[in-house]
């Protein structure tokens, strides 16, 4: 018995599916950086030429001049625009839903879905109005583009690519109590794209590599996402150290995840041990011969036992939010020092009392009052930055940065006073 257009056309629509379906489904493995990208997909030709199909979307965050075919050797590559999947039905039968009429219509254009009814009238109809015997793709009505390789000969290779839709940042957060401190890590991994990866290998690097063409990446989820619920992982993998990569720290991923499209993927990240913490009070200034009055800052230093990649560090003192800021890169072992706004309970007052001066300079003395209202002993610490061709701070001459330091601890409650003397010598 002959078929019918419409099972006709359920054929051709399932063809489709299946090799869609096929393709989301290959296995890859990402080499995720701060602000791209790798994608790279193992494949097999089995005859002289490859064709790799990829919605616009896909090819709109391609970072370009990144496309690459490793282990197969080819004579050209051409790039071309293709046709969507609904532009594919066009001449053929659809279903077309009016209210509780029902009734199958010939889709004539996709580009703005013009239909030929059964009385035979051509009018303009809406996608939601049209239903399919096979299930369309994401992004039914957006083209796709192709890009064929004419190989030498058939083989296994591997496909890569950068693209601006993936990248990753370590989200830190600093937890203290008395003196006591904590530091975790969670690593946030994102795909910005209507593209699911099925991911079998992940390796995660943090550090600066510059890229060209590159374009920010920007977070942002699409509405088409916003109704799909990302599948649940049967097991979470588990992130671990890699060591380093001519600078560029490297992580990764112990087992195989899937990566949903526009979404965030969190995992626990690092928990170092933290070597050395401290909380202090900062002023950080220049030399000047005025009097002032002020409060100092809210500031941490800390050590870690493992190097940690740049991201966003957030405080908690008891529980509570202490401030957010961001960090760099980091050795194993370097200090992290930032600090997180005033602290109105120790306040300082600077007086300049002037000793000597001439045209090549001048003797000052400087002196710091700091008050404390802390129920603790609190460490103040405040540097100079001081300018002139010879620079000595109580008699020392600052070889390398003309920067005046005092540190001092002020007691819970008390008032302390400490001096230091400037000569600065611009003589020839």
């Amino acid at each position: 018995m002959p078929s019918t257009p419409l099972q006709s056309a359920a054929r051709t629509l399932g063809l489709v599916t299946a090799l869609a379906l096929a393709a989301s489904a290959h296995a890859t493995d990402l080499r995720i950086y701060q602000n791209f990208g790798e994608v790279r997909t193992p494949i097999t030709a089995s005859g002289n030429t490859y064709q790799v199909d990829l919605p616009d979307s896909a090819w709109q965050n391609l970072i370009p001049g990144t496309i690459d075919l490793e282990g197969l050797s080819y004579t050209q590559a051409v790039q071309t625009r293709g046709v969507s999947w609904l532009t594919s039905l066009e001449g053929k039968p659809v279903t077309l839903r009016e209210g509780d009429k029902v009734q199958t219509v010939t889709l004539i254009r996709a580009a703005d879905l013009l239909i030929k009814d059964a009385l035979g009238q051509y009018r303009n109809v809406s996608y939601s109005q049209l239903s399919f015997p096979m299930l369309p793709p994401l992004n039914a009505q957006q083209p796709g583009q192709s890009l064929i390789y004419s190989l030498t000969k058939p083989g296994k290779g591997m496909l890569s690519y950068l693209t601006n839709a993936l990248g990753w940042t370590p989200r830190y957060t600093l937890q203290t109590s008395g003196s006591s401190a904590s530091l975790s890590a969670l690593a946030e991994i994102r795909n910005t794209s209507d593209q699911v990866y099925n991911v079998t290998a992940t390796e995660l690097f943090a550090g600066q590599v510059d890229i060209q063409n590159n374009r920010p990446v920007m977070y942002e989820m699409s509405r088409a996402a916003d109704a799909m619920a990302a599948p649940a992982p049967m097991s979470a993998p588990k992130v671990g150290t890699l060591g380093t990569v001519n600078g560029l720290y490297r992580y990764g991923l112990d087992s195989a995840f899937t990566l949903p499209a526009n979404s965030t993927y969190t995992l626990p990240f690092l928990t170092p041990k933290l070597s050395s913490f401290e909380r202090y009070a900062s002023l950080s200034t220049y030399f000047n011969t005025q009097k002032s009055e002020g409060t100092l800052n809210r500031s941490y230093r800390l050590k870690a036992d493992q190097n940690l990649p740049g991201g966003q560090l957030t405080v908690r003192e008891d529980g509570r939010i202490a401030g957010q800021t961001t960090i760099d890169e980091t050795a194993k072992g370097e200090a992290i020092e930032f600090s997180l706004g005033r602290d109105p309970d120790i306040r300082y007052t600077r007086s300049v009392q002037t000793l000597s001066t001439g045209k090549n300079g001048g003797t000052y003395k400087v002196t710091y009052t700091f008050t404390s209202s802390k129920d603790r002993q609190v460490r103040a610490e405040v540097s100079e930055q001081v300018g002139g061709r010879k620079v000595s701070i109580d008699g020392k001459v600052q070889a390398n940065q003309n920067v005046a330091e005092l540190r001092v601890d002020v007691p819970a409650g008390k008032t302390v006073t400490r001096t230091f003397t400037v000569v600065i010598d611009n003589s020839q």
